[in-house]
């Protein structure tokens, strides 16, 4: 990825995923859905074998693959914390692991419902379709509801939920020693997140 995209997406995202890193690095065993399982619902038309989905993935390209996702689709850096939200409640709703086979449909789903809680203007699963491009809407669509019935229509995030989750990554950051790439939180866009995190309803498109 060119390096001009990662400075436009922001570097929180980067520390989003290295806690999605930690989370493969420290898992017990690999539990898992054939929803979230790529090697059931794969991504690409490219074939992988077996091997593939029994190493973990880099920082890297956990990265990678979330910051293109933002980048393309144009999903607003505040969405990240919310992505990591969705992810680490979807692991204990659903009492799963991130794991080599299913963190690309994991964050997938999370970047989606995300994307929807957030923005105000609509986001179209089709939209998504397009900036993976061997996705069917079929399978996007299928996605978003299992995903929906395993957090148990929970998308809500106050916004001290969101605040101890960006000052969590700033602790990572600063263990990294790299917290002074950590994104600032200034008080004005602290209080329009708390506005809008703590809406009751969200419509999904």
């Amino acid at each position: 990825m060119a390096k001009g995209v990662i400075s436009l997406v922001g570097t929180n995202i980067y520390y989003v995923t290295l806690a999605v890193y930690y989370h493969i690095k420290n898992r017990d065993v690999n539990r898992s859905l054939d929803i979230l399982d790529q090697r059931c619902h794969p991504l690409t038309r490219e074939k992988h074998p077996e091997e593939y989905f029994e190493h973990d993935p880099e920082h890297s390209c956990i990265y990678r693959f979330v910051a293109f996702i933002f980048y393309v689709a144009m999903v607003p850096t505040e969405c990240a914390i919310i992505t990591l939200v969705y992810l680490e409640r979807l692991v204990s709703y659903a009492e799963i692991d991130v794991c080599p086979a299913n963190w690309r449909r994991i964050l997938l789903g999370a970047i989606l419902l995300a994307a929807k809680v957030w923005q105000d203007k609509a986001v179209w699963n089709i939209d998504f379709c397009k900036v993976l491009g061997d996705v069917s809407l079929k399978d996007i669509n299928e996605l978003e509801r299992h995903y929906l019935i395993l957090l148990k229509y929970n998308v809500n995030v106050s916004g001290g939920l969101y605040a101890k989750y960006y000052f969590d990554l700033y602790s990572l950051a600063f263990e990294s020693n790299m917290y002074f790439l950590f994104e600032p939180l200034p008080r004005k866009r602290a209080q329009d997140l708390e506005v809008r995190l703590c809406l009751d309803s969200v419509g999904f498109r």
